[in-house]
């Protein structure tokens, strides 16, 4: 009876375990939605990312539900996806990424935004690896152009490495992210997609079948 017991304990562990990471990968799937919805929102402005400029440019970082807060002294933290176009035109699967970052100035209240970085080149966000680097100081981001026809892109010289667009509440919301940290989120990759994947694995894939992924790359398709 005793060794029954004994038994049981490794199975019962075991399925905490899987339980506990069933939890994890479900929060990481509900991130993948989030930053669809926020294209999809974007999608619905007037004023919005001009659709010329995805076509053009290599990457994209979605950072939906951006917690912006300013008590004398500002800070910045979301979480989200970053993706890159591969060499066929297609959207790669999303990393899962960070953003922080603080300001200094006269500055009150708790603010959440959606935020969209559109990288020219894709380099810059696969050679993260598994590091970071600061936007500001290593690379330098520019409110974008806005304008949904691509008269309004190219009347726009595109020659920004980064531009960002941010809403709140319907409306575009200018923040300042110079001086914010860009960071892969390697516990949330290990959790959606295993503890062998890497970001440069993720960068280089379109092969993942999960639901959440394939409405997120819908949504840049037809942005």
């Amino acid at each position: 009876m005793k060794t029954l017991k004994f038994l049981k304990f490794p199975l019962i562990l075991s399925l905490f375990f899987v339980l506990i990471s069933a939890k994890s990968a479900d929060k990481e799937t509900e991130r993948v939605h989030n930053a669809a919805n926020v294209i999809k929102e974007f999608g619905k402005m007037k004023e919005s990312i001009p659709r010329e400029l995805l076509k053009e440019y290599e990457g994209i970082v979605i950072i939906p539900k951006l917690i912006n807060a300013g008590f004398g002294i500002g800070g910045k933290r979301g979480r989200g996806v970053a993706m890159v176009k591969l060499a066929n035109g297609k959207w790669s699967d999303p990393v899962f990424v960070t953003l922080t970052g603080g300001s200094f100035g006269l500055q009150i209240g708790v603010q959440s935004v959606d935020l969209v970085l559109v990288f020219r080149h894709k380099g810059v966000l696969t050679k993260v690896k598994n590091g970071d680097f600061t936007i500001g100081g290593d690379i330098s981001a520019a409110a974008g152009p806005v304008g949904r026809s691509s008269t309004a892109s190219t009347d726009y010289k595109l020659e920004a490495e980064v531009y960002s667009y941010s809403r709140s509440r319907g409306l575009f919301a200018g923040i300042t992210i110079n001086g914010s940290n860009l960071a892969i989120d390697k516990s949330a990759n290990a959790n959606f997609y295993g503890d062998s994947a890497s970001s440069q694995d993720i960068f280089a894939s379109s092969k993942s079948d999960k639901e959440a992924v394939h409405v997120l790359k819908e949504s840049l398709v037809n942005f």
